[in-house]
């Protein structure tokens, strides 16, 4: 009997079981060799569909309706076998459904459990000893003699197998499905691209004259390149405002992948706008085709020349990968096989993390564990890339040193110090407004959105602003340029925002005042102010200060109340020492909350809840919900379209700069009086527009103090 794994759309062509096995196993063991595990990668292969061995999944796959569970058998063959085979059982039977958890000895077959699992009756395989055997496994997998710890070392290490074997699962019957055609496309190498950097900062290297700004950013790129020269492990780059850190860490980067034959960088960005900007860097240096930027924002889906592209982001096969701290660290603890694909092609890279300080504090213990592990055992460099160094060495063990790629650090930040950072203590609105009267070029940021529309009507007129995230997306970015243009012209420009103007925006004024908020942040926000240099550090003043009976700002509590004992304690809270400070007493405050879902207690010796962790580890809570606003022509066709085809991803993100996501109490309010509805049938609990436009003006945005709870619209 000839036993098919997979036969082609047009029927053409067959693809046996033991051809699948065969071909996924030679790619998994070459993805697990970059770690150091072949020999596991192309065990899991080979027996990773030996359950297509059974009669009934052969009716199947000849047109049988019956439902057919065709992963557990590996699975369970794993789990019976001594030795190391056992740890194979999750990848096995999770390379369809996901991993599972281990579950509880009590799970019957009915469980979605490893241990449920194991119980399930399936349809008999054993042909599969005509054809498939056994791989030996010898080498142990990786541990530190430490049980507890070793639990979560398993962990990972299940997840990159688990990653290999799924990624060349997809590979090999992509491969067979489309004739033995790809559409992929990896990219140049590494010595290519390094070369490419190299030419373009030819000219730059031949300043050294380091009383220049240009000629300290230079000083700053030939030690960064310099260091890609040392051993792997893991770095940081302090580097203040303007000393060019972006082109910095990428020639480190590629030197380094260079000297140790790494396969990929990879750049984890909080803030989309910052990915985008980097991006356009990378792509002019580095071409092209050798940047993919994964994030929601890009869609490589509507054009048939972007298929490389749309193949890439789903394993990351390119020599550059710009992405978002979400994606990154959420598909390093999913548990589905569509996020996980890609992790195997984390191992052997650069990591650089820019804007680090922006690491997610509830999670930032098993972050942390997460960036030490790739470090020490799946060959990777880490690079902590900021001008706010957040103090993270007491979270790693005590043997992982972290090396400092920015030459003459402190002295770096007094040379490129820009601005005076003044505390101005507690003020009246009534008096922040008033000294905003009198100002020419000043951007104030405040915590709230509702207090940056208070205090926006008590001072708009010609020149005055409004910059708030209730304002969609293209409205924020016409009205950023409006403001870029005044102050290029140096006309009146007075801006009124919410901290979203902190980072990944280009703005240089003449003074900025700030609500006290997280050291990192005040620093971010002054770094709007004479951000071009024009000016001395005391011609340009960053104002920070209190408003009075100022409410609660929820989650952001201790990062205030941090900043506000370093500013009475510190000089000059912008240096190196003074943020290291901040951090430290930050940390001290959230304590157990840097691990606010208890992530890295919930793996014990042979206890793997991959599935239950999957669904608790997001970075971003889902408590905002989406408005799509449909004021404008391009709007109103989009909604017409999603009304007529449906909700696909590609309209979902051109709608996307048409929205306003608010939390639930706004929600609510603008929903119980009735000015919401969905956007269609399909999306009635999760997709709403806007119903009366005159809630959303030019100015302000979304203004949901308008209405009030129960005062409804008749229809």
């Amino acid at each position: 009997m000839e036993y098919i794994a997979h036969i082609s759309e047009d029927k053409s062509e067959i693809q046996t079981v033991k051809e699948h096995a065969e071909g996924t196993a030679l790619l998994a063991k070459d993805f697990a060799s970059a770690f150091g595990y072949g020999e596991w990668g192309y065990c899991c292969g080979m027996l990773h569909d030996i359950g297509k061995y059974s009669a009934a999944f052969q009716e199947r796959i000849r047109g049988s309706s019956r439902i057919v569970d065709h992963a557990t058998a590996g699975a369970q063959l794993c789990s019976r076998k001594k030795g190391l085979y056992p740890l194979l059982s999750y990848c096995i039977a999770g390379h369809h459904a996901g991993l599972p958890d281990t579950g509880a000895y009590s799970d019957d077959g009915s469980c979605g459990s490893l241990l449920g699992r194991l119980k399930k009756k399936v349809q008999d395989y054993q042909a599969y000893q005509e054809e498939i055997d056994i791989p030996e496994l010898t080498k142990l997998p990786f541990h530190t003699g430490n049980k507890e710890k070793d639990a979560f070392v398993m962990s990972v290490f299940i997840r990159m197998l688990y990653s290999c074997l799924v990624d060349a699962d997809f590979f090999d019957t992509e491969y067979f499905m489309n004739h033995g055609k790809t559409h992929r496309c990896s990219g140049e190498s590494m010595d290519i691209l390094l070369d490419r950097l190299n030419m373009h900062i030819a000219d730059w290297l031949k300043n050294d004259d380091t009383d220049t700004v240009n000629g300290r950013r230079t000083e700053i790129l030939k030690n960064c390149r310099n260091w890609g020269e040392a051993d792997k492990g893991m770095f940081r780059l302090t580097v203040p405002t303007g000393g060019g850190k972006t082109v910095a860490s990428l020639a480190f980067a590629l030197a380094h992948c260079a000297e140790h034959q790494m396969d990929r960088i990879i750049y984890v960005i909080p803030y989309t706008s910052i990915i985008e900007q980097n991006a356009k860097v990378f792509r002019d240096i580095l071409g092209e085709e050798n940047v993919l930027e994964n994030h929601c924002n890009v869609d490589y889906e509507s054009e048939e020349e972007l298929k490389p592209f749309q193949l890439a982001s789903e394993n990351w096969d390119k020599p550059v990968v710009v992405t978002t701290n979400v994606q990154f660290f959420e598909s390093l603890f999913s548990n589905k096989s569509s996020r996980c694909r890609k992790l195997h092609n984390i191992a052997n890279s650069v990591i650089i993390f820019d804007e680090a300080q922006m690491l997610p504090n509830d999670y930032l213990k098993p972050c942390v564990a997460m960036i030490e592990e790739l470090v020490s055992r799946y060959e990777c460099s880490a690079v902590l890339c900021t001008a706010t160094q957040p103090a993270l060495q007491p979270f790693f063990s005590q043997n992982l040193n972290i090396v400092e790629l920015c030459p003459r650090m402190e002295e770096q930040f007094r040379f490129f110090k820009r601005v005076t950072i003044n505390n101005k203590g507690a003020l009246s609105e009534e008096a922040l407004v008033e000294i905003l009267r009198e100002e020419r070029q000043a951007l104030c940021i405040l915590n709230t959105k509702r207090k940056v529309q208070k205090i926006y009507q008590e001072l708009k007129g010609d020149g005055v602003y409004h910059l708030s995230t209730f304002m969609y997306p293209l409205h924020r970015r016409r009205v950023l340029e409006e403001i870029k243009k005044r102050l290029s012209n140096g006309e009146k420009c007075i801006v009124i925002a919410t901290s979203l103007v902190e980072a990944g925006v280009d703005l240089d004024f003449r003074t900025v005042y700030r609500q006290l908020a997280g050291v990192d942040s005040l620093i971010q926000a002054a770094g709007r102010c004479n951000r071009e240099g024009k000016r001395t550090a005391a011609e340009s003043m960053a104002h920070v200060f209190q408003l009075e009976g100022e409410e609660a700002i929820p989650g952001q509590s201790q990062q205030i109340a941090s900043a506000k004992y370093l500013m009475e304690e510190e000089d000059d809270i912008t240096s190196p020492e003074a943020v290291r400070k901040y951090f430290e007493i930050l940390y001290h405050y959230r304590g157990e909350s840097l691990d606010k879902k208890g992530i890295m207690g919930q793996f014990r010796p042979m206890y793997f809840p991959f599935a239950s962790v999957s669904e608790q580890f997001k970075l971003i809570e889902q408590n905002t919900k989406s408005i799509f606003i449909a004021g404008e022509d391009e709007a109103i066709q989009i909604l017409h379209e999603i009304q007529l085809k449906g909700a696909t991803r590609a309209l979902m993100r051109k709608a996307g700069k048409y929205v306003v996501n608010v939390y639930e109490n706004d929600f609510d309010r603008l929903h119980e009086a009735g000015m919401l509805t969905a956007v269609s049938e399909e999306m009635k609990e999760e997709f709403f527009m806007l119903r009366d436009n005159s809630l959303y003006s030019d100015d302000m945005g979304l203004m949901t103090d308008r209405v009030d709870r129960g005062s409804a619209i008749l229809v």
